[in-house]
């Protein structure tokens, strides 16, 4: 009996350590689309090649014991013949259970897997409200924020081994 009982409590020992990552609920958070040049702009449309820019940010904050939200925040800002067709924003956001990682670990799977997660539903959501405006579909290309990440962790290390170099100096 205290053979099985043992074995029963190493491996929910075990089981506790496990690390735990788990997705618990895709929201959007906040959308908005505006028009502010229409209907002038939609004699525009086809007639001049639409110059379009992506801005993005990830912010993570802790919301609870091991549980964290992401919140990507998208804008894309079309503009034609230098007038802006629209500006489309959403923050699309994430809850996800991040249990027994350290810290910079968990630094990563949220700013990069989460975000890598949560960009699939705010490019529908852009595509959909830019649409339904009656502007021509836009789909943006997919974005790497794991190297994305990594590039900044590469460049953050670059610039504290500079600023500890001329320390010393």
């Amino acid at each position: 009996m205290s053979d099985t009982q043992n074995q029963a409590n190493a491996q929910n020992q075990e089981q506790s350590n496990q690390q735990i990552f788990d997705i618990l609920r895709i929201y959007s958070k906040d959308c908005s689309l505006e028009t502010p040049n229409v209907p002038q702009i939609f004699l525009k449309v086809g007639a001049a090649k639409p110059e379009t820019n992506l801005d993005f940010n990830v912010e993570t904050k802790e919301i609870g014991t091991d549980n964290y939200e992401v919140d990507l925040r998208l804008t894309v800002t079309c503009k034609l013949e230098e007038q802006v067709a629209f500006i489309c924003e959403v923050h699309q956001a994430g809850v996800f259970l991040v249990k027994n990682f350290d810290e910079a670990t968990k630094k990563y799977v949220l700013e990069a897997v989460g975000a890598n997660i949560l960009f699939p539903y705010a490019r529908e959501h852009i595509s959909s409200m830019t649409m339904r405006a009656t502007f021509p579909p836009l789909n943006l290309n997919p974005i790497n924020f794991e190297a994305i990440y990594r590039a900044r962790m590469a460049e953050a290390q670059k610039q504290a081994e500079k600023a500890g170099n001329s320390a010393a100096e």
